[in-house]
């Protein structure tokens, strides 16, 4: 069996992956395995679902939302997509708080590591999260709920507590969103004005490749009321004058509509359609989220170490996200901002280049995402996570043999 991720820059090293059909099935799996991780779909860049002896994919618990209206909740199997949850949610009325740029991921893959969209007053996927039903190393189910003593520690805690069978997420009324994306923002302009451009929209991307005197295009996602109206004038920028990919040259024929034209929230909050599926995608994808204070600063850092980036680089994605309480949640104790780096799949020099910037980001406590690249050296993240002793000792209590270990936790965690 030769079983890689999304982008294919990793080959998992498992003999088994079950496909368990029912929740019981996947207990009983789970209690007769000396060692199993959960697989989510694979949208991971490393090593962190991974386990030589077995994986478990939840794909096949695929089962209709559970909508529960009185108490604005919708239960869902942990792998179940965002896309097929939207597909439930908007014609009955409701819809979640946020997206993130893929609505192909699975919500408890999601969840575990923190995965976020964007917006100044949107905290990442995992905040939305209001209950938990996890299967523990004997096979038993256990529940935790917002509230709950260990709650908070549960949420975000990359597959170290159990397999995620079932998640329960705040829902809202739906909404419509009008997505508008403005050209070439001065940098100067970025740098001077970043708290106003990013709150001017309910969820807000700028993208760029480091060079130059411009940020190349700022994507504006705006939740739709009777005072919305297209912004003509944004800090110097031109509109566009048609739809655009991320990416130069790339038919955006994939993304989700732009030029302003109001749509259901799952239609733009994305910036891939739902009906389009990734093939496996000749990139490798890193990302940084600092404290909204040292934003500026951060941006500054990196922008100096352009003409060694920019050889590399697809494309950066800058994005701000809310702070939560979740202990092992990226945004953590206070709002973020993410510098997300999509590379070229040339993994050996990408590799080489990840201790230079997280160097030059070291003194703003930088938060590698727990799904991405990040450098293995070296690694002090204890002391970026203030409960990170407290996620230790839950570990520890919840799965004493190790069921759920691997060489990812063992490195980078316990």
């Amino acid at each position: 069996m030769t079983l890689t991720n999304w982008a294919g820059n990793y080959t998992y090293g498992a003999t088994e992956v079950h496909r368990p059909r029912s929740v019981e099935e996947l207990r009983e799996l789970v209690a007769r395995s000396p060692r199993i991780r959960a697989l989510g779909t694979r949208h991971c860049f490393n090593d962190l679902a991974d386990d030589p002896a077995a994986l478990v994919a939840l794909d096949g618990l695929e089962a209709a939302p559970e909508i529960d209206e009185a108490a604005r909740t919708v239960t869902v199997t942990g792998g179940t997509r965002y896309g097929t949850l939207a597909q439930a949610l908007h014609p009955a009325g409701w819809a979640v708080h946020n997206l993130a740029s893929l609505p192909h991921i699975s919500v408890a893959g999601a969840v575990a590591t923190a995965t976020h969209g964007s917006g100044d007053r949107s905290r990442n996927l995992a905040a939305a999260v209001a209950g938990l039903e996890l299967v523990g190393p004997d096979g038993s189910l256990r529940t935790v709920r917002r509230g709950d003593a260990d709650f908070d520690g549960s949420v975000v805690a990359l597959g170290a507590l159990g397999v995620a069978a079932r998640v329960t997420l705040d829902i809202e009324p739906t909404y419509d969103v009008a997505q508008e994306v403005h050209l070439d923002l001065p940098w100067r302009e970025a740098l001077a004005h970043l708290d106003e451009i990013t709150g001017s929209a309910d969820s807000v991307s700028l993208f760029t490749d480091w060079t130059g005197d411009s940020i190349q295009q700022v994507w504006r996602k705006t939740r739709v009321t009777d005072s919305y109206a297209l912004r003509t004038d944004f800090f110097g920028t031109t509109p566009a004058d048609g739809p655009r990919h991320p990416l130069p040259g790339i038919d955006p024929v994939n993304c989700t509509a732009q030029l302003g034209e109001p749509g259901p929230w799952h239609d733009r909050l994305p910036h891939f359609r739902m009906d389009f599926t990734p093939s496996n995608g000749d990139e490798l994808q890193s990302e940084y989220l600092v404290p909204r204070a040292h934003a500026v600063a951060a941006l500054e850092a990196v922008r100096a170490l352009a003409d060694r980036i920019a050889p590399l680089l697809q494309v950066t994605e800058v994005r701000t996200i809310a702070g939560d309480d979740l202990w092992l949640s990226t945004a953590s104790g206070g709002d973020r901002v993410g510098l997300h780096f999509t590379w070229l799949p040339r993994q050996p020099e990408v590799a080489a280049l990840l201790p230079t910037i997280e160097a030059a980001l070291a003194q703003f406590d930088a938060r590698p995402h727990w799904g991405k690249l990040f450098a293995d050296a070296d690694r002090d993240l204890a002391r970026l996570y203030p409960r990170w002793d407290d996620f230790r000792s839950l570990v520890a209590r919840t799965d004493p043999d190790g069921v759920f270990r691997n060489a990812y936790l063992d490195r980078h965690v316990l």
